[in-house]
């Protein structure tokens, strides 16, 4: 039996081509010897639309297209730095898109997929900014500007962003408890697994009397991170160089 492997956070950026090289490799290890692979979130540094030209990262595609073309499903949600991400940018990497967030059906479990910027809810400046630019009009005002305008506004919102972060304590920054519990109660699962907070670590919770388990996938700045999933009593969280 083959694994699932699920990533997150790679934050793919021609500035860091080591990370790229290493997501290379680990597609090129990994050839045959899994069945299915979901990204769920922060593929990439930031994404502009289907028609950015994506300069230096275009390595990384291609290898997830011949990926996918040697018979692997993969599975890509979006973060909150490629929520722009469309179905012309799967095609070209031969994903499937699927939403956040996501109920995989493995035999008798449900295991509920997440990005997890929605657990933060103590960030309360986040999720108004995520209410904003997930709105259908909003993206779609975006999108009709040009590359170049977009270009600028990002690189705006990123800084503002980094200059927020300073300012934020780690528990802001972090997922709720309460909203953890509510959303185990609320999908009806036993199991969630999540990346954005950046801090790998399996979580054992008592939902209202049930065992729960939560997930939590690292990122790829210094290493490759990755959760080895055969099922629900069998998986690690490993590092990869």
């Amino acid at each position: 039996m083959k694994p699932i492997l699920f990533i997150s956070d790679l934050h793919l950026s021609p500035e860091r081509p080591d990370i790229i090289q290493l997501f290379q490799k680990f597609l090129t290890e990994k050839q045959n010897q899994i069945s299915d692979l979901y990204i769920l979130g922060d593929f990439v540094e930031y994404w502009l639309g289907d028609d950015d030209k994506a300069e230096g990262l275009n390595a990384a595609f291609d290898s997830l297209k011949i990926f996918s073309d040697n018979g692997h499903n993969i599975f890509l949600m979006h973060g909150n730095r490629d929520f722009l991400m469309g179905q012309n940018f799967a095609d070209r990497c031969g994903c499937t898109l699927i939403q956040d967030p996501f109920i995989l059906n493995l035999n008798s479990d449900q295991i509920l997929l997440m990005h997890g910027d929605t657990l933060c809810t103590d960030d309360t400046r986040y999720q108004m900014f995520r209410s904003m630019v997930r709105n259908p009009d909003w993206q779609s005002d975006f999108l009709s500007k040009s590359l170049e305008e977009r270009t600028l506004m990002a690189q705006a919102m990123r800084e503002t962003s980094k200059e927020e972060t300073k300012e934020k304590s780690d528990e802001i920054m972090d997922v709720n408890q309460q909203t953890v519990k509510k959303t185990f109660i609320e999908n009806n699962t036993r199991m969630i697994i999540h990346g954005h907070t950046h801090r790998p670590d399996i979580h054992k919770l008592d939902i209202s009397g049930t065992p729960g388990t939560r997930i939590v996938l690292g990122d790829w700045y210094k290493k490759g991170s990755y959760l080895e999933f055969y099922n629900t009593d069998n998986f690690t969280l490993k590092d990869y160089y």
